[in-house]
């Protein structure tokens, strides 16, 4: 397993891609994803670029740090995982918690930007998914795989995707009870404390915004948000799909990556 020590955690990651000089794409997972997550992603972008994921520090196989987090510290755990695998600029996406700090990471890190990507993502938390998200606290400060599994489904999927994916939720399900909740609670923590719609503005990188049309926990008046505040930004609302974009449109949602890439070049 491929691990490198950066901002003085041990983090897990993988390279995909078959030319070395090309530019690279970090992908940044959604808070219960992990690197396995963006396996309908990774064998069609990594044609066309160099494609980095990586689980952030509290996920599955990076190393789990007693807390507090913060979204900022995983941004800086980014810079230096880009400096220890010797990448100076990058095409920084992810989705939900991991476009949230591709957003972070922009204004921080404006000169190792090269564009940013970030789908189902939020710049503050109104009381509708406050209550949400307190729910989810709850849930893993109890540390019951089931009630956790239960609180959370309903609203990273679309209805429709939910009646056709039993076997999927039961795999869901099923990885919930390896889950190391103290790490779950201190990244629940870190996405409560956000509030970074203020600073958008210093973002200087183009930026796509992707929102499902069906999302539920991070509906569109959200992405509205970034892409009024982001000066050089595109906004796309993906239809049929709700929060997981990744999984439930993959293949829209590796269109408009690579579109996108293609216009960056």
């Amino acid at each position: 397993m491929p691990k490198i020590n950066a901002n003085g955690i041990s983090l897990y990651y993988e390279q995909h891609g078959w030319d070395k000089d090309a530019e690279v794409l970090v992908l940044s997972n959604g808070v219960l994803m992990s690197t396995a997550s963006w396996a309908m992603q990774v064998p069609v972008l990594a044609k066309h670029c160099r494609v980095l994921v990586y689980d952030c520090r509290g996920m599955w196989q990076s190393d789990h740090p007693a807390g507090p987090y913060s979204m900022e510290q995983h941004a800086d755990d980014l810079a230096a995982l880009l400096d220890a695998l010797r990448i100076e600029r990058a095409h920084i996406a992810g989705i939900s918690y991991g476009g949230e700090i591709s957003l972070i990471f922009g204004y921080k890190y404006p000169q190792r930007t090269r564009s940013i990507i970030t789908s189902s993502a939020v710049s503050q938390i109104d009381p509708l998914l406050r209550g949400i998200i307190d729910s989810w606290i709850v849930a893993a400060r109890a540390k019951d795989p089931e009630l956790f599994f239960q609180v959370t489904y309903p609203t990273n999927f679309s209805e429709a995707w939910i009646a056709a994916n039993q076997a999927a939720l039961d795999g869901a399900r099923a990885r919930y009870r390896t889950l190391d909740f103290d790490a779950v609670l201190e990244l629940l923590l870190s996405f409560s404390r956000l509030n970074i719609t203020a600073e958008l503005k210093q973002i200087a990188a183009p930026t796509l915004v992707i929102v499902g049309e069906q999302d539920i926990l991070k509906p569109r008046k959200y992405a509205e948000i970034i892409a009024r505040e982001v000066p050089r930004s595109e906004f796309v609302v993906v239809p049929n799909s709700g929060h997981a974009v990744c999984w439930e449109q993959a293949g829209v949602l590796n269109t408009l990556v690579l579109g996108f890439l293609a216009k960056q070049s």
